[in-house]
């Protein structure tokens, strides 16, 4: 009597989360990203224009500002943030863990290449996109791929860049492209080599069944919980005191200059504040209107989307510190850099 060979559904079965996955992930960034922002592509190439910029009109007193900008600014993202939270919760129970590592688990130029042509398509502010980096480092992707992730999204965004070669002109989105591609991977490269990896390990990935709970909609509420708790309150915390800040870290029209003082302090301002995505580009817009030199709106230009204080904040649990600073100090160079050589 023969036997019949065992069939093996479980590896037919592995695919179907992924494709939820990538499903939900095209159909959120749909209708919030690619819809809007092709019409806005063909508004700025008429009117070479996206709009005021998001500093204009703001109170000069510290609490009224912080309540403007922060009503302000959360209205424009909220809907991104909300999708970069789920998608940074869902990325924990629909794509498994071993995929993830086997493509971006390796501290090598491989993993920091997959990790920015990842975000090419997400597009999203450097605070909607950290839930998905950490979602990502709860899998044990490396710091290199998941830097490149979360950084390529702001500063590699294909629908920024075309919005600021209609309105700054296509001299301006060559420098911003090149700086960007250094700042992504010189992160990527340095921390890498610099900074011992680790990687934090969740209960809720973990083999053990006593240590995780059972089923997808247990797993994935806790997924979500943690995420929430551990990004959401620091982020509106510091939105609101950037809020209240920005009114020392950005003079006013008649107060502003050239020179390295200006480029410096344009370049940490930049680094520190958060803005919606594309915003840079009508704040450095109007700063240069206003009197602002080259060099340091140049800086601006850079800093401005790559990092945020919020954004830094909401990782500080998924990257050692010491990522982090670095980070941090690279878009500030590479800013000050740029505004030198371009300005």
């Amino acid at each position: 009597m023969s036997v019949q060979p065992l069939t093996h559904q479980a590896p037919q079965r592995a695919w179907w989360k992924p494709l939820i996955f990538f499903a939900l992930m095209a159909a959120g960034l749909w209708l919030v990203k690619w819809q809007p922002y092709y019409g806005k592509a063909l508004s700025a190439a008429q009117s070479h224009t996206i709009g005021a910029s998001v500093l204009a009109g703001l109170e000069s007193a510290p609490l009224q500002a912080a309540i403007d900008y922060t009503l302000l600014y959360f209205k424009a993202v909220w809907k991104a943030a909300l999708l970069g939270i789920l998608l940074g919760s869902l990325i924990q129970v629909l794509i498994p863990a071993q995929w993830l590592r086997r493509a971006l688990g390796q501290e090598r130029l491989r993993s920091s290449l997959l990790g920015s042509l990842f975000s090419l398509p997400a597009m999203m502010c450097t605070c909607c996109a950290a839930p998905v980096a950490a979602g990502m480092r709860k899998c044990s992707v490396s710091m290199g791929g998941a830097l490149a992730f979360w950084l390529g999204n702001p500063l590699l965004n294909p629908a920024t860049l075309i919005f600021m070669g209609f309105v700054l002109g296509w001299q301006f989105t060559l420098l911003r492209l090149v700086a960007g591609l250094v700042i992504v991977f010189g992160v990527a490269a340095l921390v890498g080599r610099l900074v011992r990896e680790s990687a934090p390990v969740d209960p809720v990935l973990l083999p053990e069944p006593e240590a995780r709970p059972a089923g997808f909609w247990p797993r994935w509420g806790q997924a979500l919980w943690r995420l929430f708790v551990s990004t959401v309150p620091a982020y509106v915390l510091a939105v609101m005191a950037l809020g209240a800040a920005q009114v020392w870290l950005f003079p006013h029209a008649g107060q502003l200059g050239d020179g390295m003082g200006w480029l410096l302090g344009m370049a940490l301002a930049g680094t520190l504040f958060v803005i919606p995505t594309a915003a840079e580009i009508p704040i450095t817009q109007a700063m240069l209107a206003a009197g602002l030199g080259m060099g340091p709106a140049l800086a601006l230009l850079v800093t401005l989307p790559a990092v945020s204080l919020p954004s830094l904040l909401m990782l500080r649990k998924s990257f050692p510190a010491r990522a982090l600073w670095l980070t941090a100090a690279v878009v500030v160079g590479v800013g000050v850099l740029t505004g030198l050589l371009a300005g």
